[in-house]
């Protein structure tokens, strides 16, 4: 498959008091879903699912972070999730860190076979 990518989504997420790298990437991938309303699918006259997602999520801990949990809050589309070293770790003085995500979503579409 020839992907070509069409865009790139940015987005930021925390957990403040739970230490939680699922939710605060979950929050990041959210934040960047639901920013914009554009279906590039619908543009090239292709169906929802030929849409693939790179989830690319930045967190201090990546080996804590439930990749399937990430999957499943895409609507539609093939989501690749990788999750790297990166965001941020918030020291507080009365308990876990502040954990923040960064996440970066790219959309591609095989246009090549589409036509």
């Amino acid at each position: 498959m020839a992907e070509t990518r069409l865009l790139t989504e940015f987005g930021i997420g925390t957990s403040l008091r739970r230490c939680d790298y699922t939710e605060a990437a979950l929050r990041a991938v959210r934040d960047a879903l639901w920013r914009n309303s554009i279906n590039l699918a619908e543009l090239f006259d292709l169906p929802k699912s030929a849409m693939v997602l790179d989830v690319e999520i930045g967190v201090a801990r990546p080996d804590l972070v439930d990749v399937d949990k990430i999957k499943a809050a895409f609507p539609y589309g093939q989501p690749r999730v990788f999750v790297t070293e990166g965001g941020l770790d918030v020291p507080r003085l009365d308990g876990p860190p502040n954990v923040i995500a960064n996440v970066a979503i790219s959309v591609s579409l095989d246009l090549e076979h589409s036509k």
